[in-house]
């Protein structure tokens, strides 16, 4: 996780050097370092905490419908985000921030489709954060949308620790990636809202365990709503379409989902 690996920020101690802080012993004996240690208390993940509350708030104010859309390289996520805008097209307005390292390659795919787009590129930081999705949004014509979907760079580690201000934590699980990816990735797992399995008509050819599949997924995201589809042949998108309604009737009603309402109490400290 960015906390403990460092390429992100997280609380802990540090050790200090006061000033020059060696002493020299004339006597022979050498010279000694005089270090301290100052405990840092306060987590500096509070201010990503703090903006991803601010951004919540701003898109209920809205009635958006946010979805934070993570998984690892390739299991098909802007297949999978580019069939639910069309599929949405005539029921509900959908906008995209998508965030890489490097190319704006899965932007310039969604927006030949007609979707309203902001590409975030990142660099060499391997998640988006809620100061990023807060600028990105701005970019966006928020008033026109009513469902906003975030697609994380893809990664199965860092991402999971930060709240971006998503209603939903949508993880996918393709059946080219192996049926035990929930238990090598629990921390991500167990944050989703709903946890989707991408690329169903693969599944023969890929040799895929689909029982042993939902198995691993009920025990690591035994919360979750599990959903299983073909972005391209269009197999179980129409339960997942319906889905997305509800959820916006839910918040449009001034009522958090059920599912909105897991997500945040698994993200609370």
């Amino acid at each position: 996780m960015c906390k403990e690996c460092g390429c992100g920020v997280g609380g802990g101690s540090a050790q200090i050097d006061a000033g020059h802080g060696h002493e020299h012993d004339h006597d022979g004996h050498g010279h000694q370092h005089n270090q301290r240690t100052v405990s840092l208390n306060r987590s500096l993940m509070e201010k990503n905490d703090r903006l991803a509350e601010v951004n919540r708030n701003e898109f209920h104010r809205r009635k958006l419908v946010v979805l934070n859309v993570l998984s690892s390289p390739g299991s098909g996520k802007t297949a999978f985000i580019r069939e639910t805008a069309m599929r949405l097209h005539e029921r509900l307005r959908m906008g995209v921030i998508v965030g890489d390292l490097a190319t704006d390659n899965d932007a310039a795919r969604l927006r030949a489709a007609g979707i309203p787009v902001v590409q975030v590129t990142t660099g060499t930081v391997c998640h988006l954060d809620a100061e990023m999705v807060s600028r990105a949004a701005q970019r966006l014509d928020l008033g026109s949308l009513d469902v906003l979907v975030i697609e994380n760079v893809g990664n199965l580690v860092c991402p999971a620790d930060y709240d971006l201000g998503e209603d939903l934590r949508v993880v996918l699980l393709s059946v080219t990636e192996g049926e035990d990816k929930p238990l090598k990735y629990p921390p991500m797992f167990h944050s989703a809202g709903c946890a989707v399995i991408t690329k169903t008509d693969l599944a023969a050819a890929a040799g895929f365990d689909r029982h042993q599949a939902l198995a691993n997924l009920r025990r690591i995201s035994h919360h979750a709503r599990i959903f299983e589809l073909s972005a391209r042949t269009g197999s179980g998108m129409e339960e997942w379409i319906e889905f997305l309604e509800q959820e916006h009737a839910a918040l449009s009603g001034n009522r958090r989902s059920m599912l909105g309402r897991a997500l945040h109490a698994l993200l609370e400290p």
